[in-house]
């Protein structure tokens, strides 16, 4: 892969893994442990935070793709690029939506059935994606 952009894709993945890391495996545990914070404001603070950082990761894999795919990328950086991609989908389109439809009920004051295997889903897709976006930032070091 060309040098120029295997370091900027290098760059946008390494500060989306960061950015994943921080916000799913660190804050959103710890928000819940803070004195104060009940189950609706929690809600509502994840979901401005996992707005902004699913913008965030759109548009850090906008930047990645597109320096990988002006980069002649091997075959493997293009298999990891597109497999955290669909993942990044997966999450966006099918399992975010069904998450959101509970907290919209939870913070208009309803008591909704816990969403554990939606939870379960989107945090083996969340672990996935962070294995993903890790082996994709040594595969750009090296092809780099």
């Amino acid at each position: 892969m060309n040098a120029a952009p295997a370091a900027v894709a290098t760059a946008a993945i390494f500060v989306w893994l960061g950015m994943v890391l921080a916000i799913s495996f660190l804050e959103t545990p710890l928000k819940f442990r803070a004195p104060g914070v009940d189950i609706s404001i929690g809600l509502g603070i994840g979901r401005i935070v996992f707005r902004a950082l699913n913008r965030a990761e759109i548009t850090l894999a906008l930047v990645a793709l597109a320096a990988i795919a002006a980069g002649r990328p091997t075959g493997t950086v293009a298999a990891l690029a597109a497999i955290v991609i669909v993942i990044l989908a997966g999450q966006l389109i099918i399992v975010r939506p069904r998450l959101n439809q509970r907290t919209d009920r939870v913070l208009a004051g309803q008591n909704p059935p816990r969403s554990a295997a939606h939870h379960l889903y989107y945090v083996g897709l969340e672990a996935a994606k962070a294995l993903t976006l890790a082996a994709l930032g040594v595969c750009l070091l090296v092809a780099g």
